[in-house]
């Protein structure tokens, strides 16, 4: 089920050229785009510390900061992308990072 392609929809600011989109070839990919994205973004603001850490409500708040933030995942069964919403994200992301924790 998580081989699906995913396409990451995202807008970061509220000025619309901000826009773009990444995808993926799996939901599990996508879920560590989002998490690769957010390490950059504390890297910029960080630029001199060697080692950063966050959190999981680290990670939920950069998510919830963005002004849109939507996957489409495709379905095979109906050879269509779904679309899913930014809270569809925080629990497949819940349950991507627990999965890579055990």
């Amino acid at each position: 089920m998580s081989n699906r392609h995913t396409i990451i929809l995202m807008q970061t600011s509220q000025n619309r050229a901000s826009r773009t989109f990444m995808d993926y070839e799996s939901i599990s990919k996508a879920m560590d785009g989002i998490c690769a994205l957010y390490e950059r973004k504390l890297k910029e603001l960080n630029p001199t510390m060697r080692n950063i850490t966050y959190d999981i409500q680290d990670l939920y708040n950069f998510i919830d900061g963005l002004a849109d933030l939507s996957a489409l995942v495709y379905d095979q069964s109906i050879q269509a992308y779904l679309p899913n919403d930014r809270q569809w994200i925080r629990n497949r992301m819940f349950n991507h990072l627990k999965r890579l924790a055990q």
